[in-house]
């Protein structure tokens, strides 16, 4: 593949345990793909692999086309952010951007000018002579960022560079990642355990468990087609209610059946006649926790204001369009 990120059959073990899994996977040149997973489901690990921080057992990485079975970190096209910025805080923010660049000994002027150009593009032209301690949370991560740019990689890696910020920021923040990747086009590799910043920055999005891939697919499509149960239930919030088939939602004996709680409305004439366990009233929507007869627990999305109290009988009708089906046994899409 010319240009962009290939890996194959990449493997990495400590001890008994598989962190990364066989995992094949291939980034465009130019494309945004975001890794999402549980805690240990081994998505930094990959990451630090194609950066050749870790050397996988087997598999290979290859950047711009290139095997880097024997290339060392410093010598591959990529620029690593890292969660928790990894600024030198004896450095001013300029001192930081210029910092990668003194070490490949750019000439002065030259460095000066791109740290300058950095920082003007990322908005940190005015808190040049600052240190990291005297800069917000989001300031630092532009200066990160900067530091980034100016080594003008193949590719960006991205771990978890949000993480950090609180929700408001983390907001405005994900703008401004879009905004730069579009200047830029680069390629962008960004692991992430927020599911609304994977499902709203990438291109891609790739769902890891168990150190393997599970589902990779545009966002939209992943979200409306879960490959399996695991991607089902980790994808959305509240996420998609799966229950035996045969019960409340149809189906087979061998099959497991699943409805997000957008695809569940309230319906006085509804066929699923449930008890409300749990009003959460979240200002411009209201989630409805219910219990049916057989004892199976459903969750609702609905609209605000809707006068309902925990123990009011309630009746929901699933969106007949919005079932899924899983095997009983394999989980997998059926």
């Amino acid at each position: 593949m010319p240009g962009g990120i290939r890996l194959q059959a990449l493997t990495k073990t400590y001890g008994r345990v598989s962190a990364v899994d066989g995992v094949d996977l291939e980034v465009a040149v130019g494309e945004f793909v975001t890794v999402v997973g549980p805690s240990g489901s081994g998505k930094s690990t990959l990451l630090r692999l194609i950066a050749g921080l870790e050397a996988p057992d087997v598999g290979g990485v290859w950047i711009d086309g290139l095997d880097m079975s024997r290339v060392p970190p410093h010598r591959r096209s990529v620029a690593l952010v890292f969660q928790d910025y990894a600024l030198y805080p004896h450095l001013t923010v300029v001192e930081n951007i210029l910092f990668g660049l003194r070490v490949r000994r750019v000439p002065r002027a030259e460095a000066r000018r791109q740290a300058g150009e950095a920082a003007e593009q990322l908005g940190l032209a005015d808190v040049l002579d600052r240190y990291p301690d005297q800069l917000s949370g989001g300031q630092r991560q532009r200066v990160a960022l900067a530091r980034a740019l100016v080594r003008a990689p193949s590719a960006y890696l991205l771990d978890e560079p949000l993480a950090g910020l609180d929700a408001q920021l983390r907001l405005s923040t994900r703008a401004d990642l879009l905004a730069l990747h579009r200047d830029l086009g680069a390629t962008t590799v960004h692991v992430t355990h927020d599911q609304a910043e994977a499902m709203t920055l990438g291109d891609r999005v790739v769902i890891m468990a168990g150190g393997r891939i599970r589902q990779a697919g545009p966002p939209q499509e992943v979200y409306d087609r879960p490959a399996d149960t695991f991607v089902a239930g980790f994808l959305g919030s509240p996420p998609m209610n799966i229950v035996p088939g045969g019960g409340v939602l149809g189906g087979g004996a061998a099959t497991r059946v699943g409805v997000r709680p957008e695809d569940l409305r309230v319906d006085d004439d509804g066929p699923i006649e449930t008890t409300l366990e749990a009003v959460e009233s979240l200002g411009n929507e209201t989630i409805l926790v219910t219990r049916c007869a057989d004892g199976t627990r459903l969750v609702a999305r609905a609209a605000p204001r809707l006068g309902l109290a925990a123990g009011d009988p309630v009746r929901l009708c699933p969106d007949p369009e919005r079932i899924h089906l899983f095997d009983a046994n394999s989980g997998r899409r059926v």
